[in-house]
């Protein structure tokens, strides 16, 4: 009975947070890089990345296909690395989540205009731990990765199961 729940918890957590990413920020950043907006480039290069326009694509692509492929449990171990790993960098290299929470326990004090440029990560850090338990436990029953690699087959009950 509890597989079965597990399962459809990771149903749930795949299609909040594949679509949530790929929806609300892959294909807005996609459709962005298509159009020729060069901000969120411009942004990539001020974070130190080497070839901006390479990372910033890959970066949107990431979260558009990658997004939509842990929605689907399809590849979801190696796309939610990939997500928590963007969503790492987006979390404590573009929005200083670590300062910021020092700023918060009053261990280090910013200036208003620092903290209003680096913006806030709680966004980031969510989407960080969802992908995080999306790569630990895998896409579940649910998904097109057991279809695909025979996953899904009938596995013996354990005692502690």
């Amino acid at each position: 009975m509890r597989r079965g729940a597990d399962d459809l918890a990771l149903l749930l957590l795949r299609l909040g947070f594949g679509l949530g990413m790929a929806l609300a920020h892959g294909l807005p950043k996609v459709q962005a890089l298509m159009g020729g907006d060069p901000s969120f480039p411009q942004g990539v290069a001020k974070l130190g990345f080497p070839y901006p326009l390479a990372f910033a694509w890959m970066s949107a692509l990431i979260e558009l296909v990658g997004g939509t492929c842990v929605a689907l449990g399809l590849f979801t171990r190696p796309f939610a690395a990939l997500g928590a790993l963007n969503m790492a960098v987006a979390a404590f290299v573009r929005h200083h989540a670590h300062h910021q929470l020092l700023g918060v326990m009053g261990l280090r004090a910013f200036p208003e205009d620092v903290l209003k440029a680096w913006g806030r990560p709680e966004p980031a850090l969510v989407y960080l731990l969802g992908f995080t338990a999306l790569l630990l436990m895998g896409a579940g029953a649910f998904g097109l990765d057991g279809v695909l690699v025979g996953g899904n087959r009938k596995k013996p009950r354990r005692k502690y199961d």
